[in-house]
């Protein structure tokens, strides 16, 4: 069959590769994608905003089914669309896709159906928040309520400072947002669950822990994510079995009781305290960098993994890994998550042979031949070994060979699971 991936990132690239290994495909397509992409499939130069024209492009390849990466043409509706169309796409409908697209309704979910998640106040004035933060103690989370590329969160030392955040994200700081919501802060260790679901049943698709803050020892600005490694030392048998039955069934059941039945990839943002896990936040599509090592310890065909989610048809059988731990590194450009420079030349780069070691692009693009970066994050060295001290130690050492004169990566992905 033909494929086509949605997106541009090292996510997409991670899922372009898992999608090339099954039996199954004929030809891959991605759109836009990226110079690593292209390697291994066929970049269509689509703007994914546009979705009539998606669909054109669709039709013109013959292409079977779609796989959607990104969050945003998820939340304004894609799936939708293309089904409307008779198009097999991958992923929740507009109406689920809130879970991730607006706070609010997430936290709304959490009270209804008693998922276990930090006290909140939905606000929507000045005055409201002037009063509201006096129930609040120091360091307070302030987030808004849409989309904001993993920039809408800030965890606030002071009510001065949440203040502050409160007036710019109703002031429209961001253009997806008119409503703030702050938070209790919550203690603990981050990890990520993942579940594929057809809306009854699920299964685990993988465990991991993410890095978001720019400097080393989770120091400094929150990104996009700076590295990840698989799978999360945290999530033992005890916590599963607690993240299973206090949030993600209730999840997928109060979705489906609602009216807003969820189909696609569940990823719950957790923390982790004394064995009891809190939601932070649900996201509506694989985790990127998490994806990236997911797509490496992934036995399973992904395929037939999708095709049975779309057909309701997901079985009990618990999916196959590798033994092997998985650590990705993310290498941005210098300055990022601020201002930084791009189309900057890199050379030196590995040729992405071995299944375990992978160079996935996120911000790249060709240009006659060479290859420039195109982004703020824009190489995940990822590489699986027998132990995460190694995997991690080859991932750095691939990053130390590119010639690139603004990379910019953390030395010190999993230090404490490493601790």
């Amino acid at each position: 069959m033909n494929v086509c991936v949605i997106g541009s990132g090292g996510r997409e690239h991670a899922l372009c590769f898992k999608l090339k290994q099954s039996l199954k495909l004929k030809k891959l397509y991605c759109m836009p994608g990226n110079a690593g992409t292209e390697e291994i499939s066929t970049n269509l130069n689509i703007d994914i905003s546009n979705f009539e024209k998606i669909y054109e492009t669709i039709k013109e390849h013959q292409i079977d089914l779609v796989v959607v990466g990104p969050e945003i043409p998820l939340v304004h509706g894609i799936v939708d669309f293309l089904e409307d169309k008779k198009i097999r796409v991958f992923g929740p409908s507009k109406k689920a896709a809130q879970l991730e697209g607006s706070k609010v309704f997430m936290k709304d979910m959490c009270k209804k159906f008693n998922i276990p998640s930090a006290k909140f106040c939905e606000l929507k004035s000045i005055e409201e928040a002037e009063e509201k933060l006096k129930d609040f103690q120091e360091p307070i989370v302030v987030k808004a309520d849409g989309l904001a590329a993993g920039k809408g969160v800030t965890i606030c030392e002071t009510k001065e400072k949440a203040l502050d955040d409160i007036k710019s994200i109703l002031s429209g700081k961001f253009s997806t947002s008119s409503r703030v919501i702050i938070e209790e802060f919550l203690k603990g260790e981050e990890a990520s669950y993942f579940v594929i679901t057809d809306g009854k049943n699920f299964k685990q698709i993988g465990t991991a822990q993410d890095h978001k803050r720019i400097g080393e020892n989770d120091t400094g600005l929150n990104t996009g994510g700076m590295g990840a490694y698989s799978p999360s030392l945290i999530i033992e048998k005890s916590v599963e079995k607690k993240i299973i039955n206090k949030i993600i069934k209730p999840t997928i059941q109060g979705m489906a009781e609602i009216g807003c039945n969820y189909k696609g990839i569940l990823y719950a943002g957790l923390m982790i305290d004394n064995g009891e896990p809190k939601l932070i936040e649900y996201n509506i599509r694989f985790g990127d960098p998490e994806c990236q090592v997911l797509m490496i310890r992934l036995e399973d065909d992904l395929i037939d993994l999708i095709q049975n989610c779309i057909d309701e048809k997901l079985n009990n059988n618990e999916l196959k890994w590798s033994k092997n731990p998985c650590v990705t590194i993310v290498a941005a450009s210098k300055g990022y998550p601020e201002k930084f420079e791009k189309l900057k030349e890199i050379k030196n780069l590995p040729n992405n042979e071995k299944k375990y070691e992978q160079m996935f692009h996120a911000g790249t693009i060709k240009k006659d031949g060479k290859i420039f970066s195109n982004g703020g994050r824009v190489l995940n060295s990822t590489v699986s070994m027998k132990d995460l001290k190694s995997a991690r130690d080859r991932a750095l050492d691939l990053l130390d060979k590119i010639e690139w004169e603004n990379k910019y990566y953390r030395r010190d992905i999993c230090w404490r699971a490493l601790k």
